[in-house]
């Protein structure tokens, strides 16, 4: 095991976007697998990857369409209420190994950071919803992510037609990142290091360019 225990110094004043994630220590610990080199690129977000992955850029860029998520005590809120945040909407599974590594990473990100600008939206797509779900974070130590349910694949579906979602399964854990704006701007297949400079660099992309014409 990793410092897991470690704990983050988060700056109480927070001056600007830009600021609020940089401020994300590098030390949250996670056991994901380390990001590969990169070079940022001028033109467009910077890089982030494994090294089986990359990140994804979404050509053209969909918008979030009017969703609901089920959450765990059986409300459903709208996507629309993140609007003004960046998104990090990660779809997980309790009998995904992967998944049960990333999901204490996310929610020590999701604890440092705080829900001024960013919200991280785990959907579990485990079939027996609740009932499964609430056990296993439970003995994960889960307490800072937005839980969401997909029992029934409305959210995801594995194959080719995209058109029938916004966020396709291409596999298990996938995390896709929704600008302020409601833009879903690409995503990310695989258990990925959140907490890494290279991801940080990536958040703070969407959040800055988010402000500035397309």
């Amino acid at each position: 095991m990793t410092d897991e225990g470690k704990a983050l110094e988060v700056s109480a004043r927070v001056i600007t976007r830009r600021t609020a994630l940089a401020g994300v220590s590098a030390a949250i610990a996670t056991a994901a697998v380390p990001s590969s080199p990169a070079v940022a690129l001028s033109d467009g977000p910077p890089p982030f990857g494994t090294v089986r992955h990359q990140f994804t850029i979404l050509q053209p860029v969909r918008m979030v369409p009017s969703v609901s998520i089920t959450r765990l005590d059986g409300s459903t809120v709208n996507f629309a209420a993140f609007r003004g945040k960046v998104v990090l909407v990660n779809f997980w599974a309790t009998w995904c190994p992967a998944c049960r590594t990333e999901l204490p990473s996310l929610d020590r990100l999701q604890e440092a950071m705080g829900r001024k600008y960013l919200e991280v939206v785990a959907v579990s797509a485990d079939r027996d919803g609740g009932a499964t779900v609430t056990p296993f974070l439970r003995r994960l130590g889960i307490r800072h992510l937005n839980i969401g349910l997909d029992p029934r694949a409305r959210m995801v579906r594995a194959g080719d037609d995209e058109s029938a979602t916004p966020f396709p399964l291409y596999g298990m854990p996938i995390s896709y990142i929704v600008s302020p704006s409601g833009r879903i701007e690409g995503y990310m297949v695989g258990e990925a290091d959140w907490s890494s400079e290279d991801a940080r660099n990536l958040l703070n992309y969407y959040l800055d360019a988010d402000q500035a014409p397309r």
